[in-house]
């Protein structure tokens, strides 16, 4: 299969954005302001080692989410163990996440098979890998999101078309089924990729904010014009669904803007300045990665102060510019 352009490039577009959008040192109303930072204490976390990216990753019982794979870019991927701390090479795969209930993994080939790109769906209670059919060469099927229920998987299809690839549509997998759709809507920006909504639409970048469109025919539901890009590459949503990160418009000084998905509007600012975020932590902070001291922490960061209450992981400096990307899984409350 071709090189996978999805992870680099959430990567790249959130390096560029955090550029155009210089954290405000006070705060205003509406926004969260950050005057330091009131990290907690790690002494109690396990320390997970992860093989191959130089980093070690502090977890807690009761944490709300868990890291469940990891890699460089389309070089390596690492997929924890159904159960412990152990994250296993998987050299086969661009890559790897876990189902929202972590029973079954969803991983893409690094080749096509018989002309055709695929999704794999391993049960990882049995280990039996079933092989899905997605788009036929030259199209690329990658960026898996699972859909909060667990039933489905939303890739993202690209076209190479003058040496880049770009966005063409996407793929819907029926995990139950084993079956395969993909639809191209009209009117997409080259550089989207697509993750699903708390209601079951699917989520991509459209202008100057997002557009949610229908799952089963790729129509257009709603376009959130003026909010500023989705964060990305993880769920942009909030665990409650009450709230929507984005990449704050140009005319504000802050970076990261919270969304009223319910108005469209933007509800608040965070003067806070992460290079990526990975999701959410619970509903009131982000799982962010932050400059620091030359090289980069993975960060839980509050949406109300702006500050980091914990830090998961020291990510060495070539290692970030490795193109790392995390997936993580709630757990069970």
């Amino acid at each position: 299969m071709p090189i996978l352009r999805g992870v680099i490039a959430h990567i790249a577009a959130a390096l560029s954005l955090a550029l155009l959008a210089p954290a405000s040192p006070g705060g205003i109303a509406g926004t969260a302001s950050t005057a330091g930072t009131a990290e907690l204490p790690t002494a109690q976390a396990d320390t997970l080692p992860l093989p191959g990216v130089s980093v070690k990753y502090q977890e807690k019982v009761g944490d709300p989410v868990r890291l469940s794979s990891y890699g460089l870019g389309t070089k390596s991927t690492y997929l924890r163990a159904k159960t412990g701390t152990t994250f296993i090479n998987q050299p086969t795969l661009t890559e790897a996440a876990v189902s929202p209930d972590a029973a079954t993994m969803a991983g893409v080939p690094k080749s096509y098979r018989a002309g055709y790109d695929s999704l794999l769906l391993t049960d990882r209670a049995g280990g039996q890998t079933r092989r899905i059919r997605t788009v036929k060469k030259p199209l690329a099927a990658s960026y898996i999101s699972w859909s909060r229920d667990g039933k489905r998987v939303a890739l993202t299809v690209e076209q190479k078309s003058g040496g880049k690839w770009r966005t063409v549509g996407f793929t819907v997998v029926d995990v139950v089924a084993g079956t395969a759709r993909t639809v191209r809507p009209a009117g997409l920006d080259g550089s989207a990729d697509f993750w699903w909504s708390p209601g079951g639409d699917l989520v991509a970048r459209f202008g100057d904010g997002l557009r949610t469109y229908r799952a089963s025919d790729g129509a257009a539901v709603r376009t959130f014009a003026g909010v500023g890009l989705p964060t990305g590459p993880e769920d942009a949503y909030s665990p409650s669904g009450g709230r929507l990160t984005t990449w704050c418009p140009t005319r504000f000084k802050e970076q990261l803007c919270l969304v009223n998905p319910a108005t469209g509007k933007i509800a608040s600012r965070v003067a806070v300045s992460p290079e990526m975020l990975w999701g959410w932590w619970d509903d009131s902070h982000v799982i962010a990665v932050m400059a620091h001291q030359g090289a980069y922490r993975l960060s839980v960061v509050d949406l109300t102060t702006g500050k980091v209450t914990r830090v998961l992981a020291g990510i060495p400096y070539q290692t970030w510019k490795a193109s790392l990307w995390m997936t993580f899984t709630r757990t069970a409350r």
